[in-house]
Formats: C-alpha cells, sequence, structure tokens
C-alpha cells in the first residue's frame, strides 16, 4: 500500500510540475511585454530587456494615455462588448430554454439546424454582401449582431437548463407561473454559474476579435481596441509617432510603445476575470453534465 501510494504522490507530483511549466511558458510572454513596455529606449534597443525592466522608464504609458486615438478606441470597445455580451445572452437565454421542453413541435429538427451551423457557415463574401445588404457597414451593430448567439454556448446552457429538476417548474406551474415567470424567477436564479461564464467568454471572444472589424469597418472612430493595436503593430506606429513628435511629446522607440499599447488593451478584460472566477469552474462542470 506504501509503495502504491507513494507511486500516486509520484505522478500526482510529476503532473503538478508539468502544470506549473506550462503555465510558465504561457505567462513568459506576457513578462516580457510588461519588461519591454516598462524599460528604457536604451536597454530596448541594446537588447537587454527580457523578463526585468531595465532602467524603468514609463514615457510608453504617457505616450498611449495622451493619445486621444487610443483611448476613444478603449472606450468604444468597453461599450460595445457591454451591448454585446447583453445581447448575446439575452438571444442565448431565448433560444435554449424553449429547445429543453419535449413538448417543443419540432423541437429536434432545431437543434439539428443549430448543430449544423457549427459545421458549415456561408463564407466571407456572403457574409459581407449581406452586412452591406442591411447597410450595417461601418456600423456598431456590425460588430454585435452577426456573432451574437454561439451555437456551442447555447448547447451548453441548454443542458444546464435540462438538468434543472423538472419538480420546481412543474411547482411554479400549479401556482399559475407563465412561462417567463419561470424562466425569470426559477430557472436564470440556479442558472447564474453558467450565465457568469458564458458571459464571460462572449465577452472575452468580442473583446479578442478584431478581424470582422477589419472586413466590415473603415471609419477609425469605430475602430475597437484590438484592431487599434493590429494597425499599430503592422504599421510601426509611424502615423502615431509623427502625430505625437508634433504635439511635442517624447516619443519612445516603436517596441515599447507597441508593447505598452497591447498592455492598454489587455489589461481591462484581466480585471474582470477575478469578479467571475468563483463562477467558472462550476459553470463548466455544471454545462456539462448530460442532457
Amino acid at each position: 500500500m506504501n509503495s502504491k501510494a507513494n507511486n500516486i504522490r509520484f505522478i500526482d507530483g510529476f503532473i503538478m510540475v508539468l502544470i506549473g511549466i506550462a503555465g510558465l511558458l504561457c505567462l513568459m510572454p506576457m513578462v516580457h511585454i510588461v519588461a519591454l513596455s516598462l524599460s528604457s529606449n536604451g536597454a530596448i534597443m541594446a537588447g537587454k530587456v527580457t523578463f526585468f525592466p531595465i532602467e524603468i522608464n514609463l514615457a510608453a504609458y504617457k505616450a498611449v494615455f495622451q493619445h486621444a486615438a487610443m483611448v476613444r478606441s478603449l472606450v468604444f470597445t468597453i461599450f460595445m462588448v457591454t451591448i454585446f455580451t447583453v445581447i448575446a445572452m439575452i438571444m442565448t437565454v431565448s433560444a435554449a430554454y424553449p429547445l429543453t421542453k419535449h413538448r417543443l413541435k419540432g423541437r429536434n429538427t432545431f437543434l439539428t439546424i443549430i448543430v449544423l451551423t457549427m459545421f458549415f457557415s456561408g463564407g466571407l463574401i456572403p457574409d459581407y454582401l449581406l452586412m452591406r445588404n442591411l447597410n450595417l457597414l461601418d456600423t456598431l451593430w456590425v460588430l454585435v449582431l452577426p456573432g451574437s448567439i454561439s451555437a456551442f454556448y447555447l448547447i451548453i446552457i441548454k443542458t444546464f437548463f435540462s438538468n434543472i429538476p423538472i419538480e420546481l417548474e412543474e411547482s411554479a406551474r400549479m401556482d399559475g407561473a407563465s412561462h417567463f415567470r419561470i424562466l425569470f424567477n426559477v430557472v436564470l436564479p440556479l442558472s447564474l454559474p453558467v450565465i457568469a461564464t458564458l458571459s464571460l467568454f462572449y465577452a472575452v471572444g468580442r473583446w479578442n476579435g478584431f478581424q470582422d472589424a477589419l472586413i466590415y469597418i473603415t471609419n477609425q472612430n469605430l475602430y475597437p481596441i484590438q484592431l487599434k493595436l493590429y494597425a499599430m503593430v503592422i504599421s510601426g506606429q509611424a502615423n502615431d509617432i509623427a502625430i505625437m513628435e508634433a504635439q511635442n511629446i517624447s516619443a519612445p522607440v516603436p517596441e515599447s510603445l507597441k508593447a505598452a499599447s497591447i498592455m492598454f488593451g489587455t489589461l481591462p478584460i484581466l480585471i474582470v476575470y477575478p469578479w467571475l472566477q468563483r463562477y467558472f469552474i462550476s459553470g463548466i462542470m455544471l454545462g456539462a453534465v448530460k442532457g
């Protein structure tokens, strides 16, 4: 028994070491970006910066916060992500709840159609033509409506709803509660873990997305923060540095400015995680129970 217990402890320790190494490998690029954003111009140009700041300098962050376009893009992205997450959760819950009812006619057909959308899509050109015909190009709604419901997340929350004891709904129905009252007073209060988890997934997905904005948006006032960062990294920040120099702002080297901009666009979504972390594990596990 002692030998078996020792083997189990050894395996557990080995797994923990592997997980620790994997975690460090995931964390190292972020640490390097932080070090670049805080280091002096000379240290960066000399290639001395790895995982610790050299000659700490906040010039890059000052430049970013004084850049009106970056601040405007961040505010717009927060506003857009908030609207997107609210609409996405309303649509997902509204679609998932009826699909848990076996008496819904055509329920299996609806589920099949929803699952098929996970494997097939119309393609980029038909999507663009559709957005143009709906007059959504260069608007906030082209970033909100097309992706406001995910078939995968719908199935997760539908599975969760299916595992809520039917006796609770039957009891509420005997008291005269309507479907809407059952949903809002019985089902949703019991579903906070999965709702918080999927809200986080929706928000992170929308925050990190930029490809649809790259295709549908030409008005720079509607650039989300990730598209702004993409444009800055690709173009080498040439235009923005020229603007800063015209405003008599001491412009740091592009690498430092890019790193500070990345942190500027990443920190807001990182701050959200701790608030929803306590729901995260339980929401995923409960949503994974068989339907």
